[in-house]
């Protein structure tokens, strides 16, 4: 359990606005009483929405990978602590977590996948390519390699493969070759040095106002350092086992790739119910005043009973009507 103590930073400090927060609690649909999980607790937005929901859920459990998130979550969440525990640990261990807590089901889940502003502003990790920071790019900082360590050690052809899968970089080759040179001459330590050796590989004419040219590699550098894509596939096979019958699971990604991923399972799992046949996009509004949100996509789905019937937990909506626009994670 993670101490609910202040700390030395707030959440409201680091810029922290979380995405589709009312669609979220819909999708969750709270019960009096309910046992629900933010599975990427960050800096406890969603989870304090959900300990301030008028349903008066029973107990919010926050995972995070982070440890100094977690930090920041325990003092954002401090008046709630009585009905709050936060772990430091993946989203896909949640039946080792709920077992440890004497838990056979909980009612709710919440994923939000990607990266949290505190992460890429004041994390001093190297997430931001605006920052000249050391190049780490670990959300646990406690395991595997870095992103320097990765950048600098990986063959071109394996670079180019993660670029090119994780980031859907047409440049992946060009950038891959860039690096190698560069690396020969002095090692790539910091997140500016890498978004100059990456900048330089484009094409000037390819390169647009819209987007950073580095935003894709580094996308890609992220996840493949973390091992994203891989704690997701997992967690999807596992966490449907963890509610309750009409449980349900709720997941905001912010690329195709997690999205694929999200839908394909949602509908292959007979164990689950969509609730969104489109995915719930954030509103013109929201993107407006939070611009991170743009990219998301809310998905919803609710855990059958044992007769294969999609269960109901009471005062559960309907479902979620999907918007037509669409929108990271902040």
């Amino acid at each position: 359990m993670w101490p609910t103590s202040a700390g030395s930073r707030r959440a409201e400090d680091v810029g922290h606005v979380p995405v589709l927060v009312s669609e979220v609690l819909e999708g969750l649909a709270p019960v009096t009483g309910g046992v629900y999980v933010d599975g990427t607790v960050g800096l406890g937005g969603h989870a304090e929405a959900l300990l301030r929901h008028p349903a008066g859920v029973g107990r919010v459990i926050g995972l995070d990978r982070d440890a100094s998130a977690l930090d920041l979550a325990a003092a954002r969440l401090a008046p709630f602590a009585d009905r709050l525990t936060l772990v430091h640990n993946t989203f896909a261990a949640l039946p080792d977590v709920l077992a440890v807590q004497g838990l056979k089901g909980v009612h709710g889940i919440l994923l939000d996948l990607g990266i949290s502003s505190h992460q890429l502003e004041h994390s001093g990790r190297g997430f931001a390519f605006s920052r000249d920071e050391p190049l780490d790019m670990r959300m646990d900082e406690s395991e595997g390699i870095t992103a320097a360590e990765m950048v600098n050690r990986l063959p071109a052809e394996g670079l180019a493969e993660v670029i090119r899968v994780y980031g859907e970089e047409r440049w992946a080759r060009r950038i891959a070759a860039a690096i190698v040179r560069a690396r020969q001459k002095t090692p790539i330590r910091t997140s500016a040095e890498l978004a100059g050796v990456v900048t330089s590989a484009i094409p000037a004419r390819y390169r647009t106002r819209r987007i950073h040219p580095a935003t894709r590699t580094f996308q890609a550098l992220r996840i493949a350092v973390n091992r994203e894509l891989d704690a997701l596939k997992e967690a999807l096979d596992v966490l449907p086992s963890c509610l309750l019958p009409g449980g349900r699971l709720c997941v905001i990604s912010f690329h195709s790739l997690e999205d694929r991923m999200v839908k394909h399972a949602f509908r292959e799992d007979v164990r689950l119910a969509v609730i969104t046949r489109r995915p719930v996009t954030p509103s013109t509004a929201e993107v407006a005043v939070n611009p991170r949100a743009r990219s998301a996509k809310l998905r919803v789905a609710a855990r059958r009973d044992a007769a294969g019937r999609r269960g109901r937990a009471a005062g559960a909506p309907a479902d979620i009507p999907g918007r037509g626009r669409q929108g990271g994670r902040s």
